[in-house]
């Protein structure tokens, strides 16, 4: 169910960004009460989980929020630094949650877990930082 919800927000995310530049301050707007609307919606299904599995949703609900308002920003203001935004916002999204899943680890494995999430996300920074120089 999450994995559809998130595959959602990503689709309807990528059609705001399709209108980049032609977005008016008002669809802007629009758009990011939008997406505020749509986290506390997200946020308020996290409340009926417990345990581990609230706090798993509570970042990745969290993780959709920041992504969809740097993809916002991008698609009303297009630049590279926007650009490198969105890419920053999604490997931090994902490594919060990657993070969040290994508590439901305990010793070796989940000390493996946190350091597999990190070397990923440290990856998807060096390329994000590889985004500048180009």
């Amino acid at each position: 169910m999450k994995k559809h919800l998130l595959m959602l927000a990503i689709a309807s995310s990528c059609f705001v960004a399709g209108q980049a530049g032609a977005m008016t301050k008002d669809e802007y707007k629009v758009a990011k009460e939008k997406i505020e609307a749509d986290y506390k919606v997200d946020k308020t299904k996290c409340d009926t989980m417990k345990d581990n599995a609230k706090d798993v949703c509570m970042k990745e609900a969290k993780g959709k929020e920041n992504v969809a308002k740097a993809e916002l920003e991008q698609a009303y203001k297009p630049s590279d630094s926007h650009s490198r935004k969105v890419a920053q916002e999604k490997a931090k999204a994902e490594y919060e949650v990657a993070k969040e899943k290994c508590d439901d680890q305990q010793g070796d494995a989940k000390n493996a877990c946190q350091k597999q999430a990190k070397a990923d996300q440290d990856k998807k920074m060096a390329d994000v930082k590889a985004m500048k120089k180009m």
